[in-house]
């Protein structure tokens, strides 16, 4: 049967699920969002401050709030740090564009103010876990070769030596680049709040960032500020219009700054003149204080701290009424948890959405309460952004309903990985498609789901069981903390799945208890064959289980015991 076409004879897209048959894409059912010319020279951090609404010049709008302090810089101030920052690097450092910098720092605002900086620059910015191991940071060095490095006097020991040396955010001589002679003056202008002139191409290299290593080392992830200029003007171009009668937005940050997540949305937060409270280090308590105490409205969460909001019982003591919107991504979050939250605090919307440090942290969303009703959906594909679903095995690009490896392709895919040409080439092919390594599917509304990791699968007998099944779960039992499922070595089954449990306080539920409960909803091979109990559940900073750790350690008790 032939292909029905458009009047233009183009192959017709599906209206309902945006799925071409005629060449297996799924198109973005959002509005075609208006890039700025890529021909035009133009770093994010000036296209950021193009979007600035008019009340973010007010000396009394804070961009930057510090939680526990209550410290403020306001939008001005912040420019007037950006601007003086910016020319002293230039004029001591002869730093330029397509130099790099390394950043290894708690969050504090010396490092939006290094950001902003840097990026206007066009000097790259990679910034990595201050809590790495110094093997680890090593490593993260060698990937980026860095010009310079900043960080402070505690953490600057990890660092090998770079070029220009390391430059301390503690210290006077950091400071007095913050307060240039003759950019501030008798208080910000139009002059001292102006980014200096670069010329900074779309296309030049932005952000070195790093994968989050649940299955592997750690990769540097090439963002260039295309990438990010494209993922920023999507959401500026497509988010609802507030009404005039809501307070300020406020957002809250417990995710760490150095991660594509906090990173993207710490820029997304200043581009749209929102304020931002700053956690210099997480804390369930802290977090609900700094929620009643700021009048918070916003916050980017990874799912285990929607899983702690459910479990905790202490939520109630606080005045969270301000809070409007969560936005949660990292990694998937169960319907029976996000029921549960809902339950506990009505009148907080979750808003899921989905991508990888590869796709700038952005690839779907849901848009709105219809879509954010689309339980267990991580929403629809983002504006200017194509999908495929593909037959890990033949190849084929499926249709709705039928699971498969995510491809995806846009302006928001990275340039590659740095110094790995080979990692490079096998995650994108000659057409710009990015092989994710999701397991996923799109239904015939067009919204995504995510199974799992493909390489995280466990292949019982032939079968294929899909730990972020079992877990979401598991997180819906009332004495379970938190938990994780692995694969774990079986002589005839070849992997069965294994649980990683951690009790709640005062809780004494057995392992069989629990195989008992999840053998009740899955099918015979998907059950929980053995249960081990643990204290904490090693995750990334963006709340991915770090499975390859818990498989290590399953495995290092098997051989003790044989």
């Amino acid at each position: 049967m032939a292909e029905p076409t458009q009047a233009s004879g183009e192959p017709s897209v599906d209206p309902g699920s945006g799925y071409c048959s005629a060449t297996g894409t799924f198109h973005s059912l959002r509005p075609h969002v208006p890039l700025p010319p890529a021909s035009l020279p133009l770093s994010v951090a000036h296209y950021a401050v193009s979007l600035l609404p008019p009340s973010s010049s007010s000396s009394s709008t804070a961009f930057l709030v510090h939680a526990s302090s209550g410290d403020r810089l306001t939008y001005p101030d912040f420019l007037r740090r950006v601007r003086s920052l910016a020319l002293s690097l230039r004029s001591r450092f002869s730093l330029s564009k397509g130099d790099v910098a390394f950043l290894l720092a708690p969050p504090s605002f010396h490092v939006p103010v290094l950001y902003f900086s840097l990026l206007s620059l066009g000097v790259v910015v990679s910034p990595a876990n201050p809590l790495g191991s110094p093997s680890e940071i090593a490593h993260q060095v060698r990937l980026t070769r860095p010009s310079i490095a900043f960080s402070t006097s505690d953490i600057a020991p990890k660092l090998p030596r770079v070029p220009l040396g390391t430059v301390l955010v503690d210290s006077p001589e950091f400071d007095s680049m913050l307060a240039r002679p003759g950019s501030s003056g008798d208080g910000p202008t139009a002059e001292t709040t102006t980014l200096p002139p670069t010329r900074v191409e779309q296309s030049d290299p932005a952000a070195i960032l790093f994968s989050s290593g649940t299955t592997g080392r750690v990769k540097g992830v090439l963002l260039t500020h295309r990438n990010l200029i494209a993922l920023l003007a999507g959401l500026y171009h497509l988010r609802e219009e507030r009404d005039e009668l809501e307070p300020h937005p406020v957002s809250l940050f417990t995710l760490p700054l150095f991660h594509v997540f906090g990173f993207f949305m710490l820029v997304r937060a200043f581009a749209f003149g929102e304020t931002a409270v700053l956690m210099e280090r997480f804390d369930f308590v802290a977090m609900l204080r700094a929620i009643e105490k700021y009048r918070v409205t916003y916050m980017p969460v990874s799912p285990p701290l929607i899983v702690a909001f459910v479990k905790s019982e202490i939520t109630g003591k606080y005045d969270l009424s301000s809070l409007q919107l969560l936005g949660c991504g990292g990694a998937p979050l169960g319907k029976e948890v996000a029921d549960r939250f809902r339950d506990k605090l009505p009148h907080v919307e979750i808003i899921q959405g989905y991508g990888l440090t590869e796709t700038c942290g952005g690839a779907t969303r849901t848009l709105g309460p219809d879509e954010a009703s689309h339980h267990g959906s991580v929403g629809r594909i983002a504006e200017n952004m194509e999908a495929k679903i593909v037959d890990p095995t033949t190849g084929d690009a499926l249709p709705p309903g039928q699971r498969g490896e995510l491809w995806l392709r846009g302006p928001t895919i990275m340039k590659g990985y740095v110094g790995d040409d080979k990692a490079t080439a096998e995650t994108i092919d000659s057409d710009g498609w990015l092989r994710t390594g999701d397991l996923c599917y799109i239904d015939s509304k067009g919204f995504l789901f995510i199974v799992d990791r493909l390489k995280e699968l466990i292949k019982y007998k032939g079968y294929q069981v899909a730990p972020a099944e079992l877990e979401h779960l598991l997180h819906s039992y009332p004495d379970i903390a938190d938990a994780a499922v692995i694969p774990y070595p079986d002589e005839e089954a070849g992997q069965i799945p294994m649980a990683f449990v951690v009790r709640k306080p005062g809780s004494n539920i057995t392992g069989s208890q629990i195989m008992d409960f999840i053998a009740k909803q899955v099918a015979p091979y998907k059950k929980i064959r053995r249960v081990a109990f643990i204290s904490s559940i090693p995750k990334s900073p963006a709340g991915k289980i770090l499975r390859r750790e818990l498989v290590n350690l399953a495995t290092s008790v098997r051989s003790a015991k044989l």
